[in-house]
């Protein structure tokens, strides 16, 4: 097993062990996600796994994303178990019988399950139903440019704009998720930014500062950015830290209109 938790090598082959195994379906309205600007006011059809690539301490789907984290070892549970079987033509059947205008690979980080996105983003488009990421951004660039030409919008959670960061708390690292993201806006994918601003670590202005000048610098100053609050009652690993106040986000906000963003928007406040 890897760290995603979702693989198995099988006597020299690597199997996905959440292909046609949805553990969350709902239809959201767009803006959940978030997207504000795309597709506005209409409905998408939500899917997500089991798994992540990441190990984000405040994670607040940890019960999907880190089930392999704190449910003892993956060899003793059966994967047939986990969640609903639904195929990629079922999804997209459902998302057109809902009346939603796109599809949504969310909850946990699809890259962990893009065989199973990717084979459903090709029947979505076949559809003409859209397909939206919500992602770390942490994926190959083998992957990245396999679903790209199928790839209609992605949301991508800058984090920090520090290395320690992502190695301290969410066992990854920043290079990739930055050099994606450039490639992303560089391929004229519809994209937006989320910064969940968490108090002691990410709320920092001069970080915050260094995020707005990047996407403003690297990606473009149309590129929507979300600062979002942090709430530590529903995190997997920062309990004890306090609740971001509504007054943070508003001095967030304000450094991306300084920075010169022209979408900058406040969550979860």
């Amino acid at each position: 097993m890897g760290i995603c938790g979702v693989r198995q090598n099988r006597e020299g082959k690597l199997y996905s062990l959440v292909f046609d195994r949805a553990i969350a379906l709902n239809i959201d309205p767009i803006e959940k996600k978030p997207f504000y600007h795309y597709l506005p006011n209409s409905r998408t059809f939500s899917v997500g796994t089991l798994g992540c690539n990441f190990r984000c301490a405040n994670c607040q789907n940890y019960e999907i994303s880190q089930v392999f984290g704190f449910k003892g070892k993956v060899g003793e549970y059966n994967h047939l178990s986990w969640g609903e079987k639904i195929t990629p033509a079922e999804i997209v059947q459902g998302a057109l019988r809902s009346d939603c205008k796109s599809i949504a690979y969310t909850y946990n980080e699809p890259t962990v399950f893009w065989e199973y996105a990717y084979e459903t983003m090709k029947q979505a488009h076949a559809q003409n139903l859209k397909n939206v990421w919500v992602s770390n951004g942490f994926m190959s660039a083998e992957i990245l440019n396999t679903i790209l030409p199928y790839l209609d919008a992605i949301n991508v959670d800058l984090k920090s704009i520090r290395d320690d960061f992502y190695k301290d708390y969410c066992g990854a690292r920043l290079e990739p998720v930055l050099e994606n993201l450039k490639k992303i806006a560089k391929a004229g994918v519809h994209l937006e930014v989320t910064t969940l601003v968490i108090p002691t670590l990410t709320d920092q202005p001069e970080e915050l500062k260094k995020i707005a000048r990047f996407i403003r610098e690297k990606l473009g100053p149309e590129i929507p950015w979300h600062v979002s609050a942090f709430s530590p009652e529903i995190s997997w690993k920062l309990k004890d830290l306090p609740k971001t106040t509504a007054t943070k986000i508003k001095e967030a906000r304000k450094i991306g209109k300084e920075a010169g963003l022209k979408k900058v928007y406040v969550g979860n406040v």
